[in-house]
């Protein structure tokens, strides 16, 4: 057993493969050809940049978990004409592997989504706020697609808003009104999806949908429809989850050590440090008048 195959089965008990959506490419993206020597260190990023690569080649790097997968269509080739192929060719090359958990890591409970409910309604649920998953829970009880939190106490848009800009520390989003009361409107329920979520959300009956981006057909259907849009960027709704998944990945771990289901396995897991990136950004700044 590997350093590689022992972490994605970590992984794997993190945020189970099977709550994926179809349509993604989640797993071990990359199995390094060689281990690199004395790198005992987990790199988390939303995406893999060539400043992440970057990251991980100055620091004892032995794998990526890159939330984004790397590769989601097929590549006819594999080449170092474009800058994520150049990245994934030095990362091979210097023994490093990707692995990415993507829609499994939102869909599985206390995952991404569950984390931006907290966000949106704060940490005490089922005392301020319940939630319910967009469609029906997974059959085994791990999870479920999207998020609808229900508040005990509605509020208004406006509040609802100051949360989200203080809770995922941004000083710009975008909104759009239903009603003509626009910030005083009183909100109920919120629709949650993490990163793009127009196609999941559009026809949820909720005061507000609130994701990183939607088209702005999609808007304008939400809106006509009756319904809020609360924007803050793709991965803006996806980068402050990192440290949370750093935990997460630590206390597995620590499991694991202390009751090993394999001791060969446990002993490749012990020392490993879980980092999150430095150089993982938004690709898209607001610049104010």
């Amino acid at each position: 057993m590997s350093l590689v195959k022992s972490f994605s089965r970590i992984m794997g008990r993190v945020a189970p493969l099977h709550l994926a959506e179809k349509w993604d490419n989640v797993g071990l993206i990359l199995e390094a050809p060689h281990v690199r020597p004395n790198a005992k260190r987990i790199l988390l990023t939303i995406d893999l940049t060539p400043a992440v690569v970057d990251e991980a080649l100055s620091t004892p790097t032995a794998l990526i978990v890159s939330y984004h997968p790397p590769i989601f269509k097929p590549l006819a080739s594999l080449t170092l004409a474009t800058p994520l192929q150049a990245s994934l060719l030095r990362c091979a090359a210097a023994g490093i592997s990707v692995y990415t958990p993507h829609t499994a890591l939102d869909s599985v409970t206390d995952g991404l989504n569950d984390w931006l409910c907290t966000k949106v309604a704060g940490p005490l649920r089922d005392i301020n706020w319940t939630a319910r998953f967009i469609g029906q829970a997974f059959p085994d009880g791990l999870g479920g697609v999207g998020r609808v939190v229900t508040l005990q106490h509605p509020m208004e848009l406006k509040m609802l808003l100051f949360n989200i800009r203080t809770e995922l520390e941004l000083k710009h989003i975008q909104v759009a009104y239903a009603k003509p009361e626009q910030e005083k409107t009183l909100v109920s329920t919120i629709a949650i999806c993490a990163g793009s979520g127009g196609s999941m959300l559009l026809g949820v009956d909720a005061d507000v949908y609130f994701t990183g981006e939607m088209s702005h057909h999609e808007v304008l259907a939400a809106v006509q429809s009756g319904h809020n849009v609360i924007l803050c960027g793709h991965t803006n709704t996806e980068r402050g989850f990192l440290p949370w998944l750093a935990k997460d990945i630590e206390e597995f771990i620590q499991e694991e050590i202390e009751q090993p289901t394999d001791p060969a396995e446990a002993d490749l897991l012990k020392g490993l440090e879980i980092v999150v990136s430095e150089r993982d950004k938004h690709p898209l700044v607001t610049i104010d008048a």
